[in-house]
């Protein structure tokens, strides 16, 4: 099932360092972008980015998509939370992600098994905390053990409910977000016809499942997206981070969905031969057109198109793999001025 209304845009001003990331905030802020998200890696965080952000922004909500929902205890999560929840006048949106299983096992050293069940009970005990002030906390769940009684007179947040979307490749994974999430965030490497023929289903049974109406879970994703007058040099950034993320063994499923098993299986041997120009030569014409906007500012507007219908939100996304940091954020500056230049004109 499809939304017909259009998808309203976001964009992901996850810049080569803070700095870059603020002034790309700020910008979109001005612009008038409905959201501006950041995300997080080994080096970097995403709610410290977030709380820098917020000084920077007036109108519009900031997302993490994401912020690892492992390596951070949950008690400490929601402190994270609501102090951003604060400083930024409840504008704030929650994106957990698990990373692969890979990265929950050598990165965080925590037990990669069942990891839509671990989102699951962290949504729900987040959910708890959120109201802690009301009533104290006993959970013992498989993932998380919590007692904790509040200080006498603690004081709620600032929001009522603390909107908390969750990230999702695979169907299981998607499921959880049907289940327990305000929204859910999709992987840049989900194209139009698997958001349509997986997610929406996915979503769907989650909420089924939880006695949920579907339409109250929105459905987000982040959009490789690409601005330059060189049309080709466009593509080539594009195809540079479809490769990137097609060396994941754990995106295998959405790439072979979408009729791109074979180019994954050759992205990931030149991978493991750390042969980066093998990589990109392994992308094809036809997995840039399906998995990526790209060109010029008229031909990207017009390719974020495609999703309105699909999505109820469009994070649009610049690439970041084997990119000098300063074309990054021209990048991100053209697409900021894309969206004010189309708004303009409605």
């Amino acid at each position: 099932m499809t939304h017909a209304t259009p998808a309203t845009l976001g964009l992901s001003a996850f810049a080569p360092d803070i700095a870059g990331t603020l002034r790309i905030a700020r910008a979109a802020d001005e612009a008038g972008l409905d959201t501006t998200w950041t995300s997080e890696l080994f080096n970097r965080s995403a709610t410290i980015a977030l709380a820098a952000m917020a000084g920077v922004t007036r109108r519009c909500k900031l997302g993490s998509a994401i912020t690892y929902g492992v390596g951070r205890s949950p008690l400490t999560m929601n402190a994270e939370a609501r102090d951003l929840d604060e400083l930024s006048g409840g504008r704030f949106v929650l994106g957990l992600g698990n990373g692969t299983r890979r990265m929950i096992s050598e990165w965080h050293g925590l037990d990669p098994d069942a990891p839509a069940v671990r989102m699951e009970e962290l949504v729900g005990l987040l959910r708890k905390l959120w109201n802690v002030h009301q009533a104290p906390i006993d959970h013992e769940g498989r993932f998380y053990r919590l007692k904790f009684r509040p200080i006498e007179n603690t004081p709620p947040p600032l929001s009522a409910r603390l909107p908390i979307y969750t990230a999702g490749v695979n169907p299981r994974m998607i499921e959880s977000a049907g289940r327990v999430a305000d929204g859910l965030i999709a992987h840049p490497i989900c194209s139009p016809k698997y958001l349509e023929e997986v997610v929406r289903p996915a979503v769907a049974r989650g909420a089924d499942h939880a006695g949920r109406a579907a339409e109250d879970v929105a459905v987000t994703s982040m959009i490789i997206s690409v601005i330059h007058d060189d049309e080709e040099r466009a593509r080539d950034e594009a195809a540079n981070q479809i490769g990137f993320y097609s060396s994941v063994k754990s995106y295998h499923g959405v790439l072979s969905a979408g009729g791109f098993g074979k180019e994954a299986a050759q992205i990931r041997e030149a991978f493991a031969a750390r042969d980066l120009q093998a990589m990109r030569r392994a992308v094809t014409d036809p997995m840039i057109d399906e998995l990526a906007v790209a060109g010029t500012a008229e031909q990207v507007m017009t390719g974020l198109k495609r999703y309105d219908g699909v999505l109820d939100h469009t994070i649009i996304y610049a690439p970041t793999h084997n990119i000098a940091a300063e074309r990054v954020e021209e990048n991100l500056l053209s697409l900021i001025a894309m969206v004010a230049q189309s708004q303009a004109v409605v």
